[in-house]
């Protein structure tokens, strides 16, 4: 972020957006990141003024730790929020969700690690998927670091970023977890470490700009490192109650957010273009249908569940461990089946906004058509999958589910 965009971030939006809640914030900046949303889907990438007002708006700094200028706000809130940028623009808050998540890292660091990493008002981390070739070496002090990462969401504006890596002892042996599974560590450097490549040449949420990036036999200080998600690291900057939910609680939660925002907004403009439209096959317009109408209903009555058995879920968890209590496994997989049902539900959503516009759908100009290509990059990824419903349905069943989904 240039030094001009660094000040502006202190004078853009007025005094009373600033002040208000998370929601309220995200919803007065609707409008903004609309207007951007051609560039942003043009460039691959969000524009710099925008950028501005999400960091002035503190929209990257609400899952943060109070400690470094977060906001440690509730996950039902959070999705709220998350709705309403999606249903702006998707990728505006893919990329606020990928590093809102990765900020729940600072929680597990050492204060100072944590503070040279987001101090910055412009702060942003991102990170890619883990695999078998990126490796941290011990050595003296830290880790000697070498990796490959795609799926860098919102790299191109992140500030630093982070490599989740597999590490191997002096003694050229791999460290195993006491389960004897391969321990994951990840690392944390600066983005003048890193070399990138464009690879983000995709269908949908195109603007997340997720590139891949390298560092090769870089030196990371054990300082900088993070295992997330661990009582057994979790700092005392990191003892609220979002805190007892896992990254993958909120990254789950918020990309269900992700996907009830785009069918919001297409569930909107198709209300509008059914108030406007005359199909040529008839003379009648597309909302006195009777048809639609129903189909309406029925689309809108799928959106509201979603959304409220994903906040209820969210809400009832959260006051359960703000009372002390801890997460049981029969609320993990509560959040695990609302937040897929949820992706998938709004996916539903979308597709009858689309079908039902027509022709109309198809045109750039028109509101739809970048959203159906979203939506349907939203279920591609990993928390989208529906093999999730496999897990929750184990439980059900008395079964053991896999801990790493849940």
């Amino acid at each position: 972020m240039s030094v001009a965009i660094s000040r502006a971030v202190e004078t853009i939006l007025p005094a009373e957006v600033l002040a208000a809640d998370p929601v309220a914030r995200a919803r007065a900046l609707v409008p903004h990141i609309a207007a951007a949303g051609p560039r942003i889907e043009a460039t691959r990438e969000l524009p710099p003024e925008l950028l501005a007002m999400l960091h002035e708006a503190r929209m990257f700094r609400t899952l943060m730790p109070r400690a470094f200028g977060g906001e440690e706000i509730s996950p039902q809130a959070y999705v709220q929020m998350m709705i309403h940028i999606a249903s702006a623009d998707a990728s505006t808050a893919w990329c606020v969700g990928q590093a809102s998540g990765c900020s729940m890292a600072a929680a597990y660091m050492e204060a100072e690690a944590a503070q040279a990493i987001w101090g910055a008002p412009n702060a942003a981390l991102a990170w890619g998927t883990v695999g078998p070739d990126q490796i941290a070496q011990v050595v003296d002090g830290g880790y000697r670091v070498t990796g490959t990462w795609p799926f860098a969401s919102g790299g191109r504006h992140a500030t630093w970023f982070g490599g989740h890596c597999r590490v191997r002892e002096r003694d050229g042996s791999m460290r195993m977890t006491a389960e004897g599974t391969p321990y994951e560590r990840t690392m944390m450097f600066p983005r003048s470490s890193i070399s990138m490549v464009d690879r983000w040449q995709v269908m949908g949420l195109r603007g997340t700009g997720s590139d891949t990036y390298s560092v090769s036999d870089l030196f990371v200080p054990e300082a900088f490192t993070v295992r997330r998600d661990r009582d057994d690291e979790r700092r005392p900057h990191g003892e609220s109650t979002l805190y007892q939910f896992t990254t993958t609680h909120l990254y789950a939660s918020g990309f269900a957010g992700v996907a009830l925002g785009i069918a919001r907004g297409m569930l909107d403009a198709f209300v509008e273009l059914a108030g406007e439209k005359t199909p040529t096959s008839t003379s009648r317009m597309l909302r006195d249908s009777p048809v639609l109408q129903s189909g309406l209903a029925w689309a809108e009555g799928k959106w509201r569940a979603a959304r409220a058995g994903l906040v209820s879920v969210l809400s009832e968890t959260y006051e359960h461990v703000s009372a002390g209590g801890s997460m049981t496994t029969d609320q993990k997989v509560a959040i695990r089946l609302a937040s897929t049902f949820a992706i998938h539900q709004a996916k539903e959503v979308a597709d009858f906004a689309w079908t039902e516009a027509g022709a109309t759908a198809i045109f750039l100009t028109q509101p739809f058509e970048r959203r159906f290509r979203d939506i349907h990059a939203v279920t591609q990824q990993v928390q989208g999958r529906r093999n999730h419903f496999e897990t929750v349905g184990q439980h059900l069943m008395g079964l053991a589910p896999n801990p790493r989904f849940l």
